[in-house]
């Protein structure tokens, strides 16, 4: 997982200028997360998990319907999907040795520079996609 794509997906959810106290600490854990090492940012965010547990937890019951929801949803789904996304973050720093980047865009402009050329190739079959694809890669990465 790209750490900028995590930030961006969290501020999607927080917005970038969140009201409740909670929001504006987990933002700010996450902002951090280019310029900090794993166990310093793994231990933010867990310092910050247990101190809002019990608010992250709150649930509202809809009188209509009988059913209930979190309270603080997009704080939630932010939260979770820093949870979920935590091993994948940090592959790069796991893997120092490959050279790995923190962020895809190398990756992005390659595909985008790839979608290019195929818009500019429209009829070429099926198989003759996969064998332009195949050596437009193996040019690539002989540079």
């Amino acid at each position: 997982m790209c750490q900028y794509h995590q930030i961006r997906i969290v501020q999607r959810y927080l917005t970038r200028n969140p009201e409740l106290p909670a929001s504006i600490e987990l933002l700010s854990i996450i902002r951090s997360l280019t310029i900090t090492d794993k166990e310093r940012f793994i231990a933010d965010f867990e310092a910050c998990s247990e101190k809002w547990s019990a608010f992250l937890k709150e649930r509202t019951c809809d009188n209509r319907t009988g059913k209930s929801r979190y309270t603080h949803k997009r704080l939630h789904s932010a939260y979770l999907s820093i949870k979920r996304n935590m091993p994948y973050l940090w592959t790069y720093y796991d893997l120092f040795e490959t050279g790995i980047s923190n962020t895809n865009n190398a990756l992005e402009g390659l595909f985008a520079d790839l979608k290019t050329k195929l818009r500019n190739h429209a009829g070429l079959s099926k198989q003759h996609c996969e064998k332009f694809i195949n050596e437009y890669f193996k040019a690539s990465f002989y540079y």
